[in-house]
């Protein structure tokens, strides 16, 4: 895969995390302006995230039998849209249903990007590729929450929202002019109305659902992060709005470094090897996140170690296990890419919403979740890899 379509798919990958991580800082001023408390504000976060989760189901078959240039590019010109509904919402009620609508624009880049890897890579080529993606959609989260709170300070939050309409503008047109469609010709295509009935064989696929689940815990733990650190980070432990994003993206880097580090291991060991272990380290790494939480909860910094190294890990989790979901799933490519989206997002927004519902003015409840995550991570994948040893070859 050349270099010009791993950033186009990048940027695309992208649309998640950009359109969450750049408006994190903004939850105070948005507050302000619609005379309400964050709390209130993060339900903009919960929309989009069921919006990430619902919208992918109707953008698989729809790949699947159409290819995958058409419904990618509906989808960019709905976020487009969208986002410029949210920077002129009037209400807090119109931001929120606009940020649903522009979640089920942005899931399209999530699921087609990797539709477009599995239509081109084999499981170690795409966990290579997932692993060069990740080096791209990474920077999201290190340079959005410190461009989005100078963008607030300058010019209000609605300019969040301008800069992600020309963001997906942009996206629109590189999509046109340099991404040709990948789903090859001869390959049949699969009927709406079987829809349904392939959704269910992906879920009674015991290994596909238990690499999609592996997936979707780990990156529930990083939801679980990125819903509490705002609080946790500028009202418990008081670090300026501005400084925010400096810690954000020294988190991301970790995350960057290891899935190139992952990238490399793959010429020796396979992603499911791989998996297996990088969720040990995850599991570690939020207990004694959570450990800290409890023992030491009037410093900062000790907390931060662990928080690294979880998130770090997620590096390795996540391309991994998108690569072993992925592997071998063919004409259905585009229903897997979706299920494997639906899934992980669904967990990710219970993981956002349980950080709030368990709110007691600690650090406690984000590190419970992001535990918790780790947990049923390690349960997953040693099943899962249980079950593939136990096929018969």
């Amino acid at each position: 895969m050349n270099l010009r379509t791993v950033l186009i798919l990048g940027a695309l990958s992208a649309f998640g995390p950009l359109a969450i991580d750049f408006y994190l800082p903004g939850f105070p001023a948005m507050a302000q302006a619609f005379a309400t408390d964050e709390k209130h504000i993060q339900a903009t976060l919960a929309a989009y995230f069921l919006g990430l989760s619902l919208g992918q189901l109707a953008y698989g078959p729809v790949a699947d039998r159409f290819g995958r240039r058409i419904p990618l590019l509906i989808g960019l010109v709905l976020f487009t849209v969208a986002s410029l509904a949210c920077a002129f919402a009037p209400t807090l009620e119109a931001l929120i249903v606009a940020r649903f609508v522009q979640a089920l624009g942005g899931c399209a880049g999530m699921v087609l990007s990797r539709a477009i890897v599995s239509d081109t890579c084999d499981a170690v080529g795409s966990a290579k590729v997932f692993s060069q993606l990740m080096l791209v959609m990474g920077l999201a989260p290190i340079l959005a929450p410190m461009f989005g709170g100078v963008l607030v300070s300058l010019h209000g939050w609605q300019s969040i929202f301008l800069v992600l309409t020309v963001f997906s503008a942009l996206c629109t047109l590189a999509v046109l002019l340099g991404l040709p469609e990948s789903l090859p010709a001869h390959q049949p295509r699969q009927p709406l109305s079987g829809a349904l009935r392939q959704y269910g064989r992906l879920l009674n696929d015991r290994v596909f659902l238990g690499h999609a689940l592996t997936g979707g815990v780990a990156i529930a733990g990083m939801f679980a992060y990125i819903a509490g650190s705002p609080f946790v980070f500028i009202k418990l432990y008081g670090v300026p709005a501005e400084h925010y994003g400096w810690l954000f993206g020294t988190n991301a880097a970790g995350f960057i470094l290891m899935a190139q580090v992952n990238a490399r291991l793959l010429a020796r060991r396979g992603p499911a090897a791989l998996l297996s272990r990088a969720v040990w380290v995850y599991v570690t790494a939020g207990l004694v996140l959570l450990a800290l939480s409890a023992l030491h909860p009037a410093a900062l910094w000790p907390l931060l170690i662990p928080l690294f190294i979880g998130i770090a890990s997620l590096g390795a989790i996540v391309p991994n296990a998108s690569a072993c979901a992925m592997n071998g799933q063919g004409a259905r490519a585009g229903s897997a890419s979706a299920l494997l989206g639906c899934l992980q997002f669904s967990v990710a927004a219970g993981a956002a919403a349980l950080v709030s519902v368990l709110d007691d003015g600690s650090a406690i409840p984000m590190a419970l979740v992001i535990s918790l995550c780790g947990v049923m991570a390690v349960v997953f994948s040693q099943v899962t890899r249980w079950l593939m040893l136990s096929r018969p070859a």
